[in-house]
């Protein structure tokens, strides 16, 4: 399929986070791997019993139950119809097909699904994009099971941003800094402090879980502040954190003129190549029982 007809995620989730680097690739999978361990440690599923993984992506989660779980069946939604063709194709190759559902529906509108449907509904990375999340711990109530299990994991993004005007993205930039906040602007005109991917943190995720009813309810915050890792300078101007936003490289292109282009790269490329940064990470685990 031409890269024009592919959605966003889709483009993300496959290609744009890795920055075409096999090592920034594996360095990715490599960190989610514990993350989907984590969040179906909280579960247990019998034969028959049903996971609803709600933003399946490219099948993380969803596919890790089918092997944990290998006598229960796994209800992969999302929004991206070409993901949902992406893992029904690997189900098929997998030999696992006649185990999976595939429905596209948004994580705050899970209507094609029956009340008391799921015994047990995981997410990992997914109301970062989703601005009613009242509303998605609703639906996820609603679809449980009596005694089902909600397990999701999330970022806290408030924990790293914003960042003091001499940094950017963890790295020193007071040499640059009138350059570094012209691309600052930009991501906050994409994604200001209303979006879905900052207006909340781990608080209001126990407030939502509670409201919607849940009797039992788990949250565990880690947070990360260490040096950097070497990146590869390629990778990193080819990578885009997130399917919303363009890479750095695009971004540079789009607000900078040449010589900033020029002056912001020869300061930063080093700090990367080298690692002198600082890494910022909060996230949380959740886990409720209906």
């Amino acid at each position: 399929m031409p890269d024009s007809q592919k959605d966003i995620w889709h483009q993300w989730l496959l290609e744009r986070r890795f920055g075409g680097d096999p090592a920034r690739m594996k360095m990715v999978t490599d960190y989610l791997y514990p993350i989907r361990d984590k969040v179906l440690s909280h579960i247990h599923l019998e034969e028959n019993e049903t996971l609803l993984d709600v933003g399946s992506g490219d099948g993380l989660i969803s596919f890790g139950a089918l092997d944990k779980f290998e006598k229960c069946r796994v209800i992969f939604s999302d929004i991206s119809q070409d993901l949902l063709r992406h893992s029904e194709n690997l189900a098929q190759e997998m030999n696992v097909r006649d185990r999976c559902q595939f429905v596209c529906a948004s994580a705050d509108d899970l209507s094609v699904l029956e009340n008391e449907s799921v015994d047990a509904v995981t997410t990992r990375s997914v109301l970062i994009y989703v601005a009613a999340k009242r509303q998605a711990f609703n639906e996820f109530y609603r679809v449980l099971t009596a005694g089902g299990v909600l397990s999701i994991f999330e970022p806290i993004n408030r924990f790293a941003f914003p960042e003091p005007p001499d940094r950017y993205e963890g790295f020193d930039v007071t040499a640059v800094a009138e350059i570094a906040q012209k691309l600052v602007a930009l991501w906050q005109r994409i994604q200001p402090d209303t979006d879905p991917m900052v207006d909340f943190d781990e608080r209001d995720l126990i407030s939502y879980v509670e409201k919607a009813g849940f009797s039992e309810i788990h949250l565990e915050l880690m947070a990360d502040i260490r040096p950097m890792e070497k990146e590869d300078w390629s990778a990193y101007i080819h990578s885009a954190w997130n399917p919303k936003v363009p890479t750095l490289e695009e971004a540079m292109q789009e607000v900078l003129t040449p010589q900033e282009i020029e002056t912001f790269s020869n300061h930063l490329r080093p700090l990367v190549e080298t690692g002198q940064g600082t890494h910022r990470l909060a996230v949380a685990y959740l886990w409720a029982v209906k």
